[in-house]
């Protein structure tokens, strides 16, 4: 029921090719000399990962539950692997989150490949914190489900040491982004502006001597700044020459945004929309999952109703099937707003195409995703309008019908 096509791995190669990066290969690769020279480690960053509350996961646990729960996980489990002690030496990162539920109680097993021990422990933190699993009822059917997330050096954010000392310094401002999220607070549903500090390292001083931002241009994006200057200026600072200036370019992402991010390249704009729909397709099944338990237990009151035609269970169908409702239309309206993500991707696309043909597979492609997802839509409606049927109103005299 709910669309499984994915965007991810062909927006980044798509940006990776047209925006003129080199896409990553496994083993540990060569590193040229103007590679070593070049200032690295200013990968983009999330500020979802700030977002510390989880997604509200009726239970029992279903498919669509544990399936949505994970996928909205996904910026924290990101962030893991942002680290390069959570990864092994090869550049592509395979992570498989295994869920098991069953009477006994429920367990997410971390495995895959290139991850260390401390990449392990760190997702392993995240998801059962943020996807929490109960115990089945006794008789009920065990639940499994199986995510993957794949993390690739050069298209996903993240940091490698031992190149040069600016790259190691902007590692670890990269690293302690995920600690500052204070300085992110007012851009819970947008992303924030795209900032540039200017650096001066000095050797023999622990932290950089100088900081300065280029203006922002909006009152929120210089208080921004201010307080990232204030975070970076903490950031250790190791120099053997006798000084390095250069500037660090602080991109943002959000992936619960409901704004445009104006701000950013169309290129980057692609990305922060994958980002989007990645959420809005962990609504999507959260809702359903939400909306197969409500009709559960309407079922259930429906039997009981049936068995004992007491006239007194009414109130109790009614509320049953108004939950039954609330949740079809919160499934209609996630699905809805995933479609208009992938709208709004395939007309960035069809712009870019316009300028450069090579954008064509993605516009094809997310043509192919929109189809998908309006025939989704078009069931939820479906299933709306028969659970609206459903329910039993103050006049009527037959007996409500069970849900399927």
């Amino acid at each position: 029921m709910m669309s499984r096509i994915a965007l991810t791995s062909l927006v980044a190669a798509a940006v990776a090719g047209c925006a003129g990066q080199q896409p990553a290969k496994n083993g540990t690769p060569a590193v040229s000399k103007e590679e070593r020279l070049r200032i690295t480690n200013q990968s983009p960053f999330d500020v979802a990962v700030c977002k510390t509350q989880a997604p509200a996961l009726s239970q029992p646990a279903n498919q669509g539950i544990l399936v949505g729960g994970l996928l909205a996980s996904r910026p924290q489990v990101m962030e893991c692997l942002v680290d390069p002690k959570n990864r092994g030496p090869a550049e592509n990162t395979r992570l498989v989150v295994k869920t098991t539920v069953n009477e006994q109680g429920g367990s997410h097993a971390i495995s895959g490949d290139n991850l260390t021990p401390e990449g392990i422990a760190c997702v392993q933190k995240i998801v059962d914190a943020r996807v929490p699993l109960t115990a089945l009822a006794k008789g009920a059917a065990p639940v499994e489900s199986e995510s993957t997330f794949v993390h690739e050096v050069g298209n996903s954010p993240s940091v490698r040491f031992g190149l040069n000392p600016g790259s190691d310094y902007s590692g670890n401002v990269r690293l302690a982004q995920d600690e500052w999220c204070e300085c992110y607070a007012g851009y819970e549903n947008k992303a924030p502006p795209t900032l540039r500090a200017n650096l001066d390292l000095k050797k023999g001083q622990a932290t950089a001597a100088d900081i300065a931002f280029d203006p922002a241009g909006t009152p929120e994006g210089d208080a921004l700044a201010t307080c990232l200057k204030g975070k970076m200026a903490a950031v250790p600072s190791t120099l053997e020459v006798d000084e390095l200036k250069f500037p660090y370019r602080f991109v943002h992402f959000n992936s619960h945004a409901t704004e445009p991010a104006a701000d950013l390249s169309p290129e980057l704009r692609l990305l922060q929309l994958d980002l989007v729909r990645n959420q809005r397709s962990a609504d999507a099944a959260i809702a359903f999952g939400n909306r197969a338990n409500a009709a559960e237990a309407y079922d259930a009151i429906v039997a009981k109703y049936q068995s004992t035609k007491d006239w007194k269970l009414i109130d109790e169908l009614k509320a049953k099937c108004k939950t039954l409702v609330n949740t079809s239309q919160q499934w209609v309206d996630s699905i809805e707003s995933q479609r208009q993500v992938d709208q709004t991707t395939v007309d960035l696309a069809t712009e870019l195409k316009a300028k450069d043909a090579a954008w064509g597979e993605l516009e094809a492609k997310t043509r192919e995703i929109i189809a998908a997802t309006q025939q989704d839509l078009d069931t939820a409606k479906q299933r709306l309008a028969a659970d609206q049927g459903a329910c039993p109103r103050e006049t009527q005299e037959a007996a409500p019908k069970k849900k399927k």
